[in-house]
C-alpha cells in the first residue's frame, strides 16, 4: 500500500523530513483513507503517525579521553580556551613590572648595589629573564649580592 501522500503531509504537518515520520503498520488502511491535512492531524494526535527520534553520534567516549588528557596537562593550548585572551605584550607588561619590583626592592633593602641594579635591570629590559625566580637564581649563581 502506497502512503507516500500521507508521508509527505505528515512531514509538512510536524516540520520534519519524510524519512522521520513513522507510521502504524497495523493502522494502514486507516492512513490510506486520510487525504486531508486535518484527517493526518487527527491520526497524529491517536498515535498512528509518529515522529522518528533524530540519531546523534554520542560524545560521551571523547568526553571521558579528552578529561584523561586534560589530567595530564594536554588539550590546554591557546586554541583550546574560552574567555578573554591575554595578549603577548600584557603577559611581559606584567612579567616585567615584577621583576622590576623585584629590583627596586633588592637594592632598597640594600642587597645588591646601585651599580649591580643598573645591570640587572638593562638585563630584564632585554628579555634575559623569564620571572622573578630566574633573576634571584641569577643573582645567587653570579654572586651578584652583599654578603
Amino acid at each position: 500500500m502506497q502512503l507516500k501522500v500521507q508521508r509527505r503531509l505528515a512531514a509538512e504537518v510536524l516540520g520534519v523530513g519524510e524519512s522521520r515520520i513513522w507510521i502504524d503498520p497495523a493502522e494502514a488502511e486507516r492512513v490510506a483513507n486520510a487525504i486531508t491535512r486535518e484527517d493526518i492531524r487527527k491520526l497524529i494526535k491517536d498515535g498512528v503517525i509518529r515522529i522518528i527520534p533524530e540519531k546523534g553520534v554520542s560524545r560521551g567516549r571523547y568526553r571521558i579521553y579528552r578529561l584523561k588528557q586534560r589530567r595530564k596537562g594536554l588539550r590546554k593550548g591557546p586554541g583550546s580556551r574560552k574567555g578573554p585572551q591575554i595578549s603577548r605584550k600584557e603577559l611581559w607588561m606584567i612579567r616585567i613590572r615584577a621583576i622590576r619590583r623585584f629590583l627596586k626592592f633588592l637594592r632598597r633593602k640594600r642587597i645588591i648595589t646601585p651599580r649591580v641594579y643598573r645591570k640587572l635591570y638593562m638585563m630584564a629590559k632585554g628579555g634575559a629573564f623569564k620571572s622573578v625566580r630566574d633573576v634571584k637564581t641569577y643573582i645567587k649563581e653570579q654572586g651578584l649580592a652583599r654578603r
